[in-house]
């Protein structure tokens, strides 16, 4: 494991359950553990210290500037609040290297983060390593956090339509075959963005729900035409499977990715967008 991990560009975005007991067992107090996972998961035990935060459901389907900025403060008061500093470093987990713990990793470097990480294969991994688990929990000490936010790590609607028809720019769909299809339909109108490239966010991981190794993931994505010099653009319905496939991409590293934060559940109630809905899945 720690073999093929280090075959990533950026190894450090992930931790395995090893390297990261090693590191509590020293005591630091600067390592922030937050748990993205339902708060009834969390009751019934997590990681000793951990934090709980569940951002899950609270998405935006608005990105222009005004409602973009007010969701986007929101995120960065919860943050706050669970302890979120700059000088901690931040580790985030799921159930397994899921959807939850790679939105809450994609807001932290959104919002400019310079230590934040993902514990790979999440708590099912940490407990099949055989480390302990708590039921206590610790109350959180908000801080007066706010982030520098990086730009170029987000995309509104109006960025994804100026990138349509644009070859240095590669619009990437995670979702399921039948929403990207048409045949699941999850807003007012159902199919893609036009031309988009359709790889769903599971194909990321192992069974065992850990990231796959850097050649599985690099093959994949550059067969399909999303390769490392083109802007890459994610969507999903709310930008959850988006910043996981996000992650993905990071660990490659690929230089210019963007979540798209309002994702279909935005493009795909409006009139005014473009839509296409494919007969075929391209893989």
């Amino acid at each position: 494991m720690s073999g093929e991990r280090s075959e990533y560009v950026h190894p450090e975005l992930l931790v395995d359950p090893s390297a990261l007991a090693r590191e509590l067992q020293t005591g630091d107090t600067r390592i922030l553990l937050l748990d993205g996972r339902p708060a009834e998961a969390f009751a019934a035990g997590h990681l000793a210290g951990a934090v709980h935060l569940d951002l899950f459901g609270i998405s935006l389907i608005d990105t222009d500037p005004a409602p973009m900025k007010s969701f986007l403060w929101i995120i960065e008061h919860l943050l706050a609040s669970r302890g979120v500093s700059a000088d901690r470093r931040v580790v985030v987990y799921d159930t397994n290297s899921g959807i939850r713990a790679a939105r809450a990793f994609w807001f932290l470097e959104y919002f400019g983060h310079p230590d934040v990480r993902v514990l790979d294969g999440g708590f099912d991994a940490w407990v099949r390593a055989g480390f302990p688990v708590s039921s206590t929990t610790d109350v959180p000490v908000s801080t007066s956090w706010t982030g520098a936010r990086v730009a170029d790590r987000v995309a509104a609607w109006h960025d994804v339509r100026d990138r349509l028809d644009r070859a240095e720019a590669v619009i990437l769909d995670t979702r399921s075959d039948g929403e990207y299809c048409g045949t699941t339909v999850r807003a007012k109108h159902g199919g893609a963005i036009p031309g988009a490239i359709h790889i769903e966010w599971t194909r990321n991981l192992r069974p065992d729900g850990t990231f796959k190794p850097a050649a599985e993931l690099r093959t994949m994505y550059e067969a399909a035409g999303v390769t490392p010099e083109r802007e890459v653009i994610t969507y999903c319905q709310g930008g959850y499977r988006a910043a996981h496939t996000y992650l993905a991409l990071r660990l490659l590293g690929y230089l210019r990715v963007r979540n798209y934060l309002g994702s279909w559940k935005e493009w795909g109630d409006r009139d005014d967008l473009p839509i296409e809905r494919p007969t075929h899945h391209d893989h």
